[in-house]
């Protein structure tokens, strides 16, 4: 995506927790200490070690990693709700550590919006007065906040359901609740630490659409925190993945698909299905050598896709003309060509092959 304002700054953060947290921080450093020699020397646990990375306006930037990877740990960090050991976390070029008081208190209530796995919505208030909750906190006179409140669940779809209790409303529509709440205050970022985790596949579908295109529509950013790659991959820009604490890789789910970093980062996306997430613009070949390769077959003669074009669409191209290749056009231009051959690298995730066995 298209450099844009960075509103999350994360450098070099780190979080070790336990007694001996400072001299942890130093033998790592000093002596290059792992996970588990601090562990064993120190009683400290590393839970985010020295992570680095920046969440641009607009974007959807997902964290995954299994269980103790320190993905959960990193998005307290990022409103500090936990403190950091060591690094700099600045968040619309405000500097986390600087705040106190009240100014930390405003920087979550009016800028920072904050969705849990578990909603922890009060079970004596209504659905409405649920959402509202954020605004009454912040001092927002009532008639105000109800009104604001209203609108937001308007927007997740629970308008009908403003006058319940929480305990008549499905995981779902908690879940919901939760965003709604999240919105009112009307913050430039949310924070989401697993939202859908607990939900049935077909709820947790639909709230990751619905999450992805009401994030888009209103222009918020967020970080999501995930375990789970296809839901990473279905509402994330950007994907960063966890391991130990370290943030072993960053971005693009088809930068990460065709270019894993590490075996780990491989093993995980080896399952992922490739039909609609790799685009013409990853296996393309530049026009000016295919046509080297292929002088006898006319470029300008062949059908036309767009960069944007996944392989599910490119093969149907592809076997429907019985064409060579299917040309790649932006702006007007021929920026490429898509063989039969670099579909099914594709396919199988990696970079097309040499030129020469096109």
């Amino acid at each position: 995506m298209a450099a844009s304002e960075v509103l999350i700054d994360c450098q070099s953060v780190w979080k070790v927790f336990g007694d001996n947290a400072r001299a942890a921080l130093r033998a790592i450093a000093d002596r290059g200490l792992s996970k588990t020699e601090v562990l064993q020397e120190f009683s400290c646990v590393v839970g985010v070690s020295d992570a680095s990375i920046q969440v641009r306006r607009g974007e959807i930037f997902c964290v995954m990693g299994l269980s103790g990877s320190g993905k959960s740990t990193l998005i307290r960090l990022l409103n500090r709700l936990i403190e950091p050991s060591s690094g700099r976390i600045t968040v619309k070029g405000q500097d986390l550590s600087g705040l106190r008081g009240q100014a930390l208190r405003d920087m979550r209530a009016k800028h920072i919006g904050m969705v849990f796995q578990s909603v922890a919505l009060l079970p004596h208030r209504t659905v409405l007065e649920n959402a509202a909750f954020g605004l009454e906190v912040q001092g927002v006179a009532r008639a105000r906040r109800l009104e604001v409140a209203r609108e937001a669940l308007a927007r997740v779809g629970l308008s009908d359901w403003a006058g319940r209790l929480p305990r008549e409303l499905s995981g779902g529509m908690q879940q919901r609740v939760g965003l709604a709440r999240a919105l009112a205050a009307d913050p430039e970022i949310i924070l989401m630490d697993e939202p859908f985790s607990a939900l049935d596949p077909l709820i947790r579908r639909q709230l990751q659409d619905e999450f992805r295109s009401l994030t888009k529509e209103l222009g918020k950013s967020a970080v999501f925190i995930t375990h789970d790659l296809d839901e990473a991959i279905r509402i994330g820009d950007r994907i960063a993945i966890m391991r130990d604490g370290v943030i072993v890789q960053v971005g693009t789910a088809e930068e990460i698909v065709l270019n894993p970093a590490d075996g780990y980062v491989a093993d995980f996306v080896a399952g992922i299905s490739r039909l609609h997430l790799i685009k013409a613009h990853s296996v393309m070949y530049e026009p000016a050598a295919w046509a080297r390769a292929r002088p006898e077959v006319d470029v300008g003669a062949l059908p036309r896709t767009h960069p944007e074009a996944d392989i599910d669409a490119l093969i149907g191209m592809v076997v429907g003309s019985g064409q060579e290749g299917v040309a790649v056009v932006d702006g007007g231009r021929i920026v490429g060509v898509v063989t039969p051959r670099g579909l099914l690298q594709g396919v199988r995730g990696t970079a097309p092959a040499d030129l020469s066995v096109v």
